[in-house]
């Protein structure tokens, strides 16, 4: 399944978070011991949002990324959440802060947006699903205004160390089980840590980055080297 390619993938990957909508942020918690509101929090501080900007949450989901940068940054000229699965943004709308976001069906090969629309871009569990990592950086980069940030959260291949056995039994065989149980849907929570262990490595992801035209490029890992949140900036 995480072979798949182009619009194969696209369009397994959209099926199957239809699927999970409803049980998708349950699992999320469980899957990272509760430590996904922490990473979210450590997104939203590196995008720096402040007063008056535009914000762009791409990959959006249920929108949690979203309403942590409302909650933030309370007056946002505009709080905008993409994706192209509209069964997760729908889930998202009917929460409490839904009616401040300005949902979106987006295709993070093909930004809806005009060039240099927004101040800041965050994704989280986005970039490893896309079919086209460049094309996904560049268009970002299209969308932001000059000085920009974009914040990405993601996975990244555990490092061979004395952790790696545990690493991988807990993608192996708890999130598959946790998937299974929660939602019924086993082969999502297959599909989910294969991309994992076959994204990019965090340095290398950076490295793409810094190609396609983001400057002041960095990155840390968290979650035991699991997760990385990359940041750059649109070139003033």
């Amino acid at each position: 399944m995480a072979q798949l390619t182009g619009s194969q993938r696209g369009a397994y990957v959209q099926a199957m978070f239809t699927r999970i909508a409803h049980r998708y942020d349950l699992v999320n918690r469980l899957m990272t011991f509760g430590q996904d509101q922490a990473l979210r929090g450590r997104v939203i501080a590196l995008a720096e949002l402040k007063a008056g900007e535009r914000f762009l949450d791409l990959g959006t989901g249920t929108g949690d990324l979203a309403f942590a940068g409302l909650q933030a940054t309370p007056d946002l000229a505009q709080a905008v959440g993409g994706d192209f699965t509209l069964e997760m943004m729908r889930v998202g709308r009917n929460r409490a802060p839904g009616r401040r976001v300005r949902w979106s069906a987006t295709d993070a090969l093909n930004l809806p947006f005009p060039d240099q629309t927004f101040d800041a871009i965050t994704s989280g569990y986005l970039m490893r699903n896309v079919g086209d990592l460049d094309r996904a950086w560049a268009e970002q980069l299209r969308v932001l205004r000059p000085g920009g940030r974009v914040v990405c959260l993601d996975t990244t291949p555990p490092a061979r160390n004395w952790l790696a056995p545990f690493v991988r039994f807990h993608m192996r065989f708890v999130i598959p089980t946790l998937g299974r149980l929660i939602t019924g849907a086993s082969d999502a929570y297959k599909y989910l840590p294969e991309t994992s262990v076959g994204f990019l490595e965090a340095g290398a992801l950076a490295d793409r980055m810094r190609r396609i035209g983001f400057e002041a490029v960095t990155f840390e890992r968290a979650m035991l080297g699991t997760h990385a949140i990359h940041f750059g900036r649109r070139p003033r």
